[in-house]
C-alpha cells in the first residue's frame, strides 16, 4: 500500500541541467575559495518570501496540518500522531507508518535509473529541490519552530536558509568530485602499432543511504547527508526523530514532487516513522542492503553505529565536551555580551554551545583593568540578566526546551559547584505551556572534573579555574582528545597565546575561534567557509562538508573495449 501524492508539472531535464549547471559552478568556486556564499535570504522579512511572509508561513504551516504531507510510498497503512510542540501543542498531523524491508527494496528498486541519470542531471535535481524548499522556507521555519522549540527567527534561519545553503554545499562537493575525471575516453598507446581502447567511467552509487534524525536541527544536520547521497546516485531513507518529523517529512514531499516531475521513481526519497511499537534506526542502519549511514545524536547511540552497521560507511555527529579559554581581552563588555548569547542560544541545545570556561583562578586582564576570577563571573552573570530581561525578550532567544531530561540536568549541575548565574524558569507570553530556563553558569576548580568533563546537554556552562592559561589549553587538549568537541574558542591576551592555542588546536583536531566579540558566535558557522566539525576528535567522525564527506558515497567502475 502506498499513500498518495500529487502530480507536479513535468519537468524538462535538459533545460533544468542547463538552468542549474552555473548555480553549481559557482558554488563550487565558493567552496574552494572559502568566501562568503548564500543561495537562500535569511532575512525573516525578505520582500522576496512575500508581502507578509511570516503570517504567509504560519497559514502554510496551518493548511499543512489539516491536509497533511503527500507522500508516495510503501505504508502498512497504519498512522502515526504527530508531535507534541516543546511550546505545548500537538501537532494536528500524522505521518505513514512503513515496514524498512519494504522501503529498502522500493529504494533499490528505484536506483539504477537514477545511477543512470549521470552526476549533472542528479545535481541539478537535487538544486532544484533545494530551491523548491528555499520557496517554503518559511513553512519549513515554522514545522522547526514547533517541533524542536527553537526561537521562530532561529528556526527560519537554521532550518531552512542555513540548512538549505549547507545542503547546496554538499551537492557542490558531490557533483565536483564525481565529475572531476573524464567520463570516457578514446585511450591511444602509441608504438608502431598503437593500441586504441574505448574507455568508460561509471560514477556507481555505494547503495541505499540512511539519514537518523536529531530532534533539535532535523533539517540543518540532515540535509548534508541527504543531498550528498542522493547526488551521488543513493536513494535515501530519511528516519527523523520522532519528536521532529515534520521538517524532514516536508523534505520528503518536495525531493518525490521534483523526482516525479522528472520522470524518476518518488521512492529515491522515502520517509521511516517510528511507531510507538516500532524504532526503526537499528533495524534500518544494519538491514544488509543499506551502505551509507548519516546520523546526530548521542555518543552512545553513535558508537553503537560505528561498532555494528559494519556493512555501511557510517557517518556520526555525536557529543562533546565544547571549551572557552579566557587569558584576557581589550574589549571586556562586549566578550562578556558575546558569552551570554553564546551560553543562551536555544537554550544550549546545541552541538556547538560551550561548556567548560577556563579562567586563570587569579584573573585577567582586560581593557577595564585586572579582574579577578569572581569578578568574571560576575560579569558573566550580569551580561545574560541584561541579555534575557525582560521576558518577552529572552524568550526569543532562549526557545522552549522539549526534553524532560535538559530540566533534570540543570537540576542537577546546580549542586556540583558555587552558583554564578542561577537558572530560573521564565513564563512564555505566547506559549504558557513552554519550559524555558535561562542558563546556569555554575564555578568549579579544574580539578572537580567530575563536573565539567562531561557533556551536560543544555543551558549548563561552567567557569573553570585553572592555574594559568597555559594550564587551561592543556585542559582543553586533554578533554577534546578524550570526549571530543566541535568548538573551542580563545580570547587571548597576547599573540603567543594565539599561536600556543593554535598548536592545541591542530594537535587535538579542533577548529578555534579567537577574540568573538561582535555579531559573530561560536555556536554558529557559514556554509561554504566554515567546515563544521572535523572528523579529527571523538565528538564527529566526518566534517560538514568537505571531500571526504562524499567521495566514499560512490566508486568508479570502469568499462573498456578495443576500438
Amino acid at each position: 500500500m502506498s499513500t498518495s501524492t500529487t502530480v507536479a508539472p513535468a519537468i524538462d531535464r535538459d533545460d533544468l541541467v542547463a538552468r542549474h549547471l552555473p548555480d553549481l559552478r559557482e558554488a563550487v568556486d565558493a567552496a574552494r575559495a572559502r568566501s562568503y556564499h548564500s543561495r537562500y535570504s535569511e532575512r525573516i522579512t525578505d520582500p522576496a518570501y512575500g508581502d507578509d511572509p511570516i503570517a504567509a508561513g504560519q497559514a502554510d504551516f496551518e493548511a499543512l496540518q489539516e491536509r497533511g504531507l503527500r507522500l508516495d510510498q510503501p505504508s502498512t497503512g497504519e498512522r502515526v500522531a504527530g508531535e507534541r510542540s516543546p511550546y505545548g501543542p500537538t501537532l494536528a498531523i500524522d505521518y505513514p507508518a512503513s515496514d524498512p524491508a519494504e522501503l529498502v527494496a522500493a529504494a533499490k528498486a528505484a536506483m539504477p535509473a537514477w545511477r543512470d541519470a549521470g552526476p549533472d542531471l542528479r545535481a541539478a535535481l537535487c538544486v532544484e529541490i533545494l530551491d523548491r524548499l528555499g520557496a517554503r522556507a518559511h513553512e519549513l521555519g515554522q514545522a522547526v519552530h514547533h517541533t524542536t522549540g527553537q526561537p521562530l527567527v532561529m528556526a527560519f534561519q537554521a532550518g531552512g536558509p542555513h540548512a538549505l545553503d549547507r545542503g547546496l554545499e554538499a551537492v557542490a562537493y558531490a557533483w565536483d568530485v564525481s565529475t572531476r575525471h573524464a567520463a570516457s575516453v578514446t585511450w591511444e598507446k602509441p608504438g608502431k602499432r598503437p593500441t586504441i581502447m574505448e574507455k568508460r567511467f561509471h560514477v556507481v552509487p555505494r547503495g541505499v543511504e540512511v539519514t537518523i534524525g536529531c530532534r533539535t536541527f532535523p533539517t540543518w544536520n540532515g540535509l548534508p547527508g541527504i543531498m550528498a547521497s542522493l547526488a551521488t546516485g543513493n536513494p535515501v531513507i530519511i528516519k527523523p526523530h520522532p519528536g521532529a518529523v515534520l521538517p524532514l517529512g516536508l523534505v520528503v514531499e518536495v525531493a518525490q514532487e521534483v523526482l516525479g516531475a522528472a520522470g524518476f521513481s518518488p521512492h529515491l526519497v522515502t520517509l521511516a516513522t517510528d511507531t510507538p511499537d516500532r524504532p526503526l534506526a537499528i533495524e534500518l542502519a544494519t538491514n544488509a542492503d543499506v551502505k551509507l549511514v548519516d546520523f546526530t545524536g548521542s555518543t552512545t547511540f553513535g558508537d553503537w553505529l560505528e561498532a555494528n552497521a559494519t556493512q555501511a560507511e557510517v557517518y556520526t555527529e555525536k557529543a562533546g565536551v565544547n571549551t572557552i579559554v579566557v587569558d584576557g581581552t581589550d574589549q571586556a563588555a562586549a566578550m562578556f555580551a558575546n558569552l551570554a548569547f553564546s551560553f543562551s542560544l536555544y537554550s544550549g541545545q546545541m552541538c556547538t554551545t560551550p561548556q567548560a570556561v577556563f579562567v586563570p583562578r587569579d584573573g585577567i586582564d582586560t581593557d577595564e583593568g585586572h579582574l579577578s576570577f569572581e569578578q568574571v563571573g560576575e560579569r558573566i552573570a550580569a551580561a545574560l540578566e541584561e541579555l534575557l530581561e525582560p521576558a518577552k525578550k529572552g524568550v526569543e532567544i532562549l526557545g522552549a526546551i522539549g526534553d524532560p531530561s535538559v530540566v533534570e540536568r540543570i537540576e542537577e549541575a546546580t549542586g556540583l559547584g558555587r552558583v554564578v548565574a542561577a537558572s530560573t524558569p521564565l513564563e512564555h507570553p505566547a506559549y504558557p505551556d513552554a519550559v524555558v530556563h535561562t542558563p546556569l553558569v555554575v564555578a568549579v576548580d579544574a580539578a572537580d572534573a567530575d563536573a565539567w568533563d562531561t557533556e551536560r546537554f543544555g543551558p549548563i556552562s561552567f567557569l573553570v579555574a585553572t592555574d594559568s592559561t597555559e594550564h587551561g589549553l592543556e585542559l582543553v587538549r586533554d578533554t577534546v582528545k578524550r570526549r571530543g568537541a566541535i568548538t573551542f574558542a580563545v580570547y587571548a591576551g597576547s599573540d603567543e597565546v594565539r599561536a600556543a592555542a593554535t598548536e592545541v588546536a591542530m594537535d587535538a583536531g579542533v577548529s578555534a575561534s579567537f577574540d568573538l566579540h561582535g555579531s559573530v558566535f561560536v555556536n554558529q558557522t557559514s556554509a561554504f567557509s566554515d567546515f563544521h566539525a572535523t572528523g579529527a576528535n571523538p565528538a564527529a567522525n566526518a566534517s560538514l562538508v568537505d571531500d571526504a564527506f562524499v567521495a566514499s558515497r560512490f566508486r568508479v567502475v570502469e568499462t573498456r573495449w578495443h576500438a
